[in-house]
């Protein structure tokens, strides 16, 4: 693979165990740190492959979304918007209210792939 995949998914529940595992080996000796980060490129290239490939359904939905717009960064084809004060609604849902949310977008197709 030349590019990297997603690190979208280390920051997931499994993600974060993985990491403190892996911390946890390498501060003690039981692996060398050039590993950790492989087992890492592993974990974001098979996550991203297996939710490719095994989940079909499609989320579409309509909804609406009010706030003040605090901070964006496009980084590595992905783009990250953090909003504040938000008001937002899903279609037939009650209207939500919140101090912050962050919303990540990223392409459907795999980092490389036309």
């Amino acid at each position: 693979m030349n590019q990297q995949a997603y690190e979208l998914y280390r920051q997931s529940s499994i993600g974060t165990t993985l990491i403190d595992s892996i911390d946890e080996l390498v501060h003690l000796g039981r692996i060398e740190p050039q590993l950790a980060m492989k087992i890492l490129h592993s974990f974001d290239k098979i996550v991203t492959d297996v939710l490719a490939d095994k989940v079909k359904a499609r989320l579409t939905f309509k909804w609406w979304l009010k706030g003040h717009l605090d901070t964006y960064r496009f980084c590595d084809e992905v783009w990250t918007f953090l909003i504040k004060d938000v008001n937002f609604k899903l279609e037939n849902q009650v209207p939500i209210q919140a101090e912050k949310i962050k919303i990540v977008s990223c392409n459907s197709k795999r980092p490389g792939e036309t």
